[in-house]
């Protein structure tokens, strides 16, 4: 039986994953928020995962209100990337499993056809910057992490862009957008099957 820590639990992805949980009757979950453990504390999480005994552990936890970020970068770093490598340190420590679900923002989104994994990292953004010290502080301290980047997701869960355009459609006559940005919807129920079959 694998036993796995989904932190974030209560956002897209972390619904997402709740609601595909019967479909996987050889995972164990356990499912934490903020409230059940703060992963920018090392030593709650050094100890959640000690007496947890996962065998993986997936943080769909982050900072991502983009634009605030900039204000709040310190704040946006803790959440983004002192967290993460916490639960990266913790899981070497116990040899568990590590995903971490990162974002697209940690390209410069000037190119016109799809990012590959290996194409260099410019973040404009404190954003995507935060996300991208997050993934290297992980693999510093844990090599075996996997890193899984993902782009404007959207469900029936919480707020996304999607649900937004939907909103707009039925109360407005003519929708106005920005058209500066480039992205690949993702659906959070696609992502979380993905993430259980690896």
């Amino acid at each position: 039986m694998k036993k796995i820590l989904i932190t974030g639990s209560n956002g897209q992805l972390g619904n997402s994953i709740k609601k595909l949980e019967i479909e996987y009757p050889n995972f164990s979950f356990v499912y934490t928020d903020v409230a059940d453990l703060d992963i920018t504390n090392k030593q709650d999480v050094i100890t959640f995962f000690e007496e947890g005994k996962f065998t993986h552990a997936i943080n769909c936890a982050a900072y991502t209100a983009v634009d605030k970020a900039q204000e709040e970068f310190e704040l946006a770093k803790k959440i983004n990337a002192i967290g993460p490598t916490n639960m990266a340190s913790a899981s070497r420590k116990t040899k568990c499993q590590f995903y971490h679900i990162s974002t697209d923002y940690v390209f410069n989104g000037k190119k016109y056809v799809p990012y590959k994994e290996e194409d260099a990292c410019q973040p404009p953004s404190a954003y995507g910057k935060t996300k991208l010290i997050g993934e290297e502080m992980v693999l510093q301290v844990n090599e075996k992490s996997i890193i899984i980047r993902t782009s404007w997701l959207y469900s029936e869960f919480g707020h996304n862009f999607m649900k937004s355009m939907l909103k707009f459609g039925k109360e407005r006559d003519e929708l106005k957008v920005v058209f500066d940005q480039i992205g690949t919807p993702t659906y959070a129920t696609d992502l979380a099957r993905a993430i259980l079959d690896m």
